[in-house]
């Protein structure tokens, strides 16, 4: 737990660089033996490594590449996991089931997915009251926000997403100190507080993620309401990667992870600074991943961060490698936009734009068509909601009036 001056919430966010590195490398070799004889998923893509060698990133980086894009066909070949947990199915605790569907496991343990360490980074206190407001069906964003507040000895209040209005009168009524979710929802329950004359002003901290979170709007909540609001960087296969400290300056890389960038579609690093994908090497004894690719584009930034820590650290989020993107904490495939185009024989080429507007995020699907009216457009929005579970606007252009560029989705949003 927080070191005796405070600062920190362990010894291990202050060790010297090279011990660290000295400490995950040496666990390498370990974690490769145990995935080699538990997880026949890792055993087949890994035959043949000699586990005693992996004592060098130059080492890991030669081994193969495991990609999330992949993960909904190995699933479907040997369910539920693909073969690659190595704690048996009965021995879990939950199986999430994330969009696409990807299914994760979480097992027993304190603090399973990690998140005590940013949130203490972020303010939270033990006996703060925490608002999590993050999703509890089905995906584990919520459960990986409660355990980590748990850890730290913060009550928690489980309001998961929508019903606004009742979350507004929990508030009004609790005073919870903390909040977790997304920044656009923090952002609503303020206003829709303040318009309506609620006692909304308790949040004096907060930990967000599943969106972008521009320097503008953390300006916003601290000046405008009050709120020290800080982000994170995690995925529902590994947790917690990466968290923002008092610095502001980039995102520290979590203690249990080792984290690679790398050009996108190769296995390859990338000098540090040079934007590329990130890889993840978790040691997770029950869900081993090791070079997962998350899809996710970020970079190394130079130095030290200024508030003590001495691990690397990201620059953020930067886009998807694969162009598939988040909106209101949930991730859109081109795969799903092709399924909406495929439910209307009438249009052709499509694009999904994302633009932030007044602080909030909106989807318009542009097709091609030769057919343009209000009921058409009115049924490929029922399909978008259908299949991305996203509200969004759609306008009908001419067929040839999209760019024939292969792009699906254009995601337009600052990234800063």
């Amino acid at each position: 737990m927080a070191t005796t001056d405070g600062r920190f919430y362990d010894q291990l966010e202050v060790r010297d660089t090279e011990q660290r590195d000295t400490a995950l490398l040496a666990a390498l070799p370990g974690l490769l033996r145990h995935a080699l004889q538990h997880a026949p998923g890792i055993a087949a893509d890994l035959s043949g490594i000699d586990s005693d060698r992996l004592t060098s990133l130059a080492a890991l980086a030669e081994l193969p590449v495991l990609r999330k894009s992949d993960l909904i066909e190995r699933q479907r070949a040997l369910l539920p996991f693909g073969g690659l947990n190595a704690t048996p199915l009965a021995k879990l605790a939950k199986v999430y089931a994330s969009p696409g569907p990807i299914f994760e496991p979480e097992a027993t343990g304190t603090d399973y997915w990690r998140f005590a360490r940013a949130m203490f980074a972020a303010g939270f206190r033990p006996g703060d009251l925490v608002h999590n407001s993050f999703a509890y069906h089905l995906t584990p964003g919520g459960s990986m926000m409660e355990s980590g507040a748990r850890a730290l000895g913060c009550p928690v209040i489980p309001a998961g997403t929508g019903q606004t209005d009742l979350q507004l009168q929990v508030i009004d009524r609790l005073q919870p100190a903390a909040f977790a979710g997304t920044p656009s929802f923090l952002r609503t329950l303020l206003e829709r507080g303040r318009a309506e004359r609620l006692r909304i002003d308790c949040f004096r901290h907060a930990l967000v993620s599943g969106e972008a979170f521009p320097h503008a709007l953390a300006h916003e909540l601290r000046e405008r309401h009050g709120v020290d609001a800080y982000q994170c960087y995690g995925t529902s296969d590994v947790g917690l990667i990466a968290y923002e400290t008092e610095a502001r300056d980039g995102l520290v890389i979590d203690e249990g992870v080792l984290v690679e960038v790398v050009r996108p579609g190769t296995g390859q690093p990338v000098p540090a600074g040079e934007v590329g994908e990130v890889l993840v090497t978790t040691f997770n004894p029950d869900y081993p991943l090791i070079r997962f690719a998350t899809g996710d584009l970020s970079a190394i930034m130079p130095g030290m961060s200024p508030c003590g820590r001495t691990n690397r650290r990201l620059r953020g989020w930067l886009g998807r490698a694969d162009q598939s993107t988040k909106v209101k904490g949930m991730f859109v495939h081109p795969a799903q936009v092709a399924k909406v185009a495929q439910r209307h024989g009438e249009i052709g080429r499509t694009r999904l734009v994302v633009e932030r507007i007044e602080g909030r995020d909106r989807m318009t699907l542009w097709c091609e068509s030769e057919q343009r009216d209000d009921a058409l457009a009115a049924s490929i929005e029922d399909s978008l909601r259908a299949v991305t579970g996203l509200r969004g606007s759609v306008t009908l252009v001419g067929p040839g009036e999209l760019a024939n560029d292969g792009k699906v989705i254009d995601d337009r949003r600052p990234v800063d």
